[in-house]
């Protein structure tokens, strides 16, 4: 059940989160310091790539790379750009959904710990009850063994005295 809906709730997401990396993007080629700061991460990321890419080949990673010219670089940046932004709201919303899960467990942890604590309070008053209940039927069985003593001793005396009394 949960599956379903997480599955839609990411998609739902993403769907929402497209068009404003695309917005971002936008922007982002317009505006010239931005523009540049862009270009430079887009460049670093180009020889990083690259360098991984000859390393994973076994090509010579100490050759000189060629940097991408601005508008490649602009639009791969804007690309990144869109695509880290996408990946954080996403991010965040799995964050979001495991606090919550551990919230939600936490919640009932506390509940089976006061279940557990509840049921240990009753075993110790049934234990209590019982210990109480063993008192009084020892007391009674000393009345009875009394009693039963009291009237064997009377059926003696009357036995005696009808023996007397013929």
């Amino acid at each position: 059940m949960i599956l379903p809906v997480a599955k839609l709730g990411t998609l739902a997401l993403k769907t929402i989160c497209k068009p404003i990396a695309r917005r971002i993007k936008k922007e982002a080629t317009f505006h010239p310091q931005f523009r540049l700061f862009i270009t430079n991460i887009a460049q670093a990321n180009h020889r990083l790539t690259t360098t991984i890419q000859r390393q994973i080949y076994g090509h010579a990673t100490d050759v000189a790379i060629r940097p991408l010219n601005e508008e490649k670089a602009v639009q791969a940046a804007a690309d990144l750009l869109g695509e880290l932004f996408v990946f954080t709201v996403v991010g965040v919303a799995v964050l979001f959904e495991v606090q919550r899960n551990a919230r939600s467990e936490a919640r009932k942890e506390e509940m089976r710990k006061q279940e557990l604590e509840a049921l240990k309070q009753r075993d110790e008053d049934l234990s209590k009850e019982v210990e109480i209940l063993k008192c009084k039927v020892v007391e009674l069985e000393h009345l009875v063994k009394g009693r039963r003593h009291n009237i064997f001793s009377l059926k003696q005396a009357d036995s005696m005295n009808d023996k007397v009394k013929t």
